[in-house]
């Protein structure tokens, strides 16, 4: 059977949920009576109390996006995707043509209504095309914020990107329009992701949120008057590895008010219509669970929620370390040491290295659910008697520009490896780690690290697993971009095809030694599955153990829990084959699938 994604609608009062429709990307009407979906790649709509079937709202060419209510619930914004560019338009109805904002040869997106319906804003990035530019250059991605009229489309811009590269847009920068015409909106202008208000007639920016540290997740009021968002700052040292919740006032009058502070994890923060802070609440030891501010205080929803037998007060509370990687770069990370792990005994130790990759691990559970469930065999790999160093390396958020957008990375030199090659290093310093038993595991661009580490250290790395991981920068099903060509060439063409090669594991086979798992999900939509049959072919032959775990019909998510808990047993025993004592003579010299 078909794996389904469905809307649903619950009725809070009485506490029963319905199936509304198949689709996704669901958006509730203001005055809660009709629910905007996605399916097909068009926009669907449907009674929220499942009195009518779902019908498609309108036919346009493109991939719909984005859908956004107008506040009186008479009027729907969405985004259409067209290849090379994309379009905000405005749907009122089948006899009204469908209204089409400042359309014009740019790429459209984050369209927000003002709070009289009157206008929308919106944010505009180049779109498509132009004569090549150097591949092995960062690139800058000017930006900008316009405002039209949402009946006749007319617009304008009302503010404008530099053109340095820490200006460039980042995912995530939704727009919000406050109270007294203020447009909120997160920028890199001053090295770090910070929330700015700008004039919606046009004018100066201010900065909200002054200070060393990054605005992750942030809602508006239901009066739009402040903003309650959650950041890596706070009281003590180590909190540039967790989320706290504050409250800013949108004209900036006010600095920003501390809601939440101490060893938690507070992320995903919501606002009620009387203003109560809802969110996700997190510790070292107990998952994110939904959570409410209450007399100053974080008080759990469902505390019974957890299963009497979990082990929360087993787990240990990683610490925050950092080191310096062969180039100078200070990396991040958290370490996980067993109970009563004293230098009078060498323990086996592995490295973790996260996807994204910007992403950041924290010093408790994770707020997304594929990064939770790695933490949490973290944890269970500790209690097993393991150290475990979760790295934060460069490419990831929460450090800065610098760090999140560092040159020489990725397919255009990899120079993010040195992080990993120095988090071995640093495992094998420590007086608790056996230095000869470190290994390494990671998912996505952690299963890309992972088979770079394999590649290019096998002395340092003695065993690692790789869960759907790049291989190869340069084949056309992964990335066509160096085997596509045009008559017009980057002028260092040539030279960053080399330059990705060598970036890629397939290009270090000779120099493979450790054995190895790959899991894969067949019908991975992010990293094709032919990454792994192609890397799987290179190594036979070599003499380098390798193993498979083929998950069948599995995405790169991995959707199935079944499929999850094969998963991560599987990662736990190749592991502990490998790296406890006598594990060269348990060792298998078995090629075939498991």
């Amino acid at each position: 059977m078909a794996t389904k994604v469905e809307v649903h609608g619950l009725n809070l009062a009485r506490g029963k949920s319905r199936l509304l429709a198949e689709g996704h990307g669901a958006a509730l009407s203001p005055d809660g009576r009709q629910v905007a979906f996605i399916k097909d790649d068009a926009a669907w709509i449907v009674p929220s109390d499942g009195s009518k079937q779902a019908r498609q709202l309108f036919t346009t060419r493109g991939t719909v996006d984005e859908l956004t209510w107008s506040p009186d619930s008479q009027r729907l914004a969405f985004v259409t995707s067209r290849e090379s560019h994309a379009f905000v338009g405005i749907y009122q109805d089948d006899a009204t043509p469908i209204v089409w904002l400042a359309p014009d040869a740019a790429r459209d997106q984050s369209p927000v209504w003002s709070p009289d319906g009157r206008k929308l804003a919106f944010i505009r990035t180049a779109g498509d095309g132009g004569p090549p530019k150097p591949r092995l250059q960062l690139q800058p991605k000017p930006w900008s914020i316009w405002v039209a009229d949402a009946t006749t489309g007319r617009g304008s811009q009302r503010w404008a990107s530099g053109e340095a590269l820490r200006d460039s847009l980042l995912w995530g920068s939704e727009l919000q329009w406050g109270a007294q015409d203020e447009l909120l909106f997160r920028s890199y202008q001053d090295d770090w992701q910070h929330l700015y208000s700008l004039p919606a007639a046009g004018g100066a920016v201010k900065l909200l949120t002054p200070g060393d540290f990054m605005v992750e997740h942030y809602t508006l009021s239901p009066d739009r008057r402040y903003l309650v968002y959650n950041a890596n700052t706070g009281t003590q040292p180590d909190d540039i590895d967790r989320r706290h919740l504050y409250r800013v006032a949108v004209d900036g009058s006010q600095p920003p008010q501390t809601l939440t502070s101490g060893t938690g994890i507070e992320t995903y923060p919501a606002l009620t219509a009387s203003g109560q802070v809802l969110f996700f609440s997190a510790t070292a030891q107990r998952p994110p669970q939904l959570a409410m501010l209450a007399d100053n205080a974080i008080r759990l929803l469902d505390p019974q929620a957890l299963p009497p037998n979990y082990p929360q007060a087993s787990q240990v509370t990683p610490r925050r370390v950092t080191f310096k990687a062969e180039d100078g770069v200070t990396v991040h990370a958290q370490l996980f040491e067993p109970p009563g792990a004293g230098a009078q005994r060498r323990l086996p130790a592995v490295v973790y290295i996260h996807g994204g990759p910007e992403r950041q691990m924290l010093l408790g559970w994770h707020y997304m659910g594929y990064y939770s469930n790695d933490y949490a065999v973290n944890q269970y790999l500790a209690s097993q008697g393991y150290v475990v160093l979760s790295v934060n390396y460069r490419l990831g958020f929460g450090y800065g520009h610098a760090f999140n957008f560092p040159a020489n990375a990725s397919m255009l030199g990899a120079s993010e490896y040195r992080d990993i090659r120095a988090a071995g290093r640093y495992l094998q310093s420590l007086p608790n780690v056996d230095a000869q038993r470190v290994g390494v595991y990671g998912g996505s661009y952690g299963g890309y690290l992972t088979a770079m580490a394999l590649a290019h250290d096998s002395a340092l790395f003695k065993v690692g697993v790789d869960v759907h991981g790049v291989h190869d920068w340069v084949t056309d099903e992964y990335d066509g971009r160096y085997t596509r060509t045009r008559y017009e060439e980057p002028p260092d063409a040539e030279q960053s095809q080399d330059v990705a090669w060598r970036s890629s594991p397939v290009s270090a086979i000779n120099t493979w030694k450790s054995p190895v798992l790959f899991i894969h999900g067949d019908d991975d939509r992010n990293v094709k599955f032919s990454q792994t049959v192609d890397l799987v072919q290179r190594l036979r032959g070599t003499g380098v153990q390798h193993q498979t775990l083929v998950l069948v019909d599995e995405t790169h998510n991995i959707q199935l829990h079944r499929n999850a808990l094969r998963m991560n047993a599987a990662v736990v025993e190749f592991l502990r084959r490998h790296l406890e004592p006598g594990a060269e003579t348990r060792r298998k010299p078995t090629t075939q699938g498991r």
